[in-house]
């Protein structure tokens, strides 16, 4: 017998069951922490663009605030850009195989959340 055809109690059922929620959940937190940094990075951007590639400009690095000019600044800042884009979209991809594992387990064993579950029950009541 293979490790997945082994049988599982109920409780190692619903306990992977919330670890793949709570994976999703993070997936989902992290995507949105994520999206808001590119935000602020095409903000950035679009502020610099404009001026003059010799105009001081200040950068945060490790805690530390350096001097340089928007021509040194912008294209590191349009690289890091691009770089949170790829980031972005690569957890997406994760987050959405971490949901169809989660559908695939909820329907291999049969999952109802309370809402489902309720919804379920109410919807039984009013057909019978």
């Amino acid at each position: 017998m293979s490790e997945s055809d082994k049988p599982i109690d109920e409780n190692q059922v619903i306990n992977k069951y919330k670890n793949l929620q709570s994976e999703c959940q993070s997936y989902a937190s992290k995507i949105s922490e994520l999206e808001q940094e590119l935000g602020e990075h095409r903000l950035v951007e679009d502020t610099l663009k404009p001026l003059d590639e010799k105009r001081r400009a200040f950068r945060l690095v490790g805690g530390v605030l350096v001097e340089r000019t928007v021509g040194e600044v912008l294209p590191s800042v349009a690289t890091n850009r691009e770089n949170l884009e790829k980031v972005v979209e690569k957890v997406k991809m994760t987050l959405e195989e971490k949901q169809k594992e989660l559908v695939a387990w909820k329907m291999k064993y049969n999952i109802k959340t309370a809402e489902e579950a309720e919804a379920i029950r109410k919807q039984q009541e009013q057909t019978a």
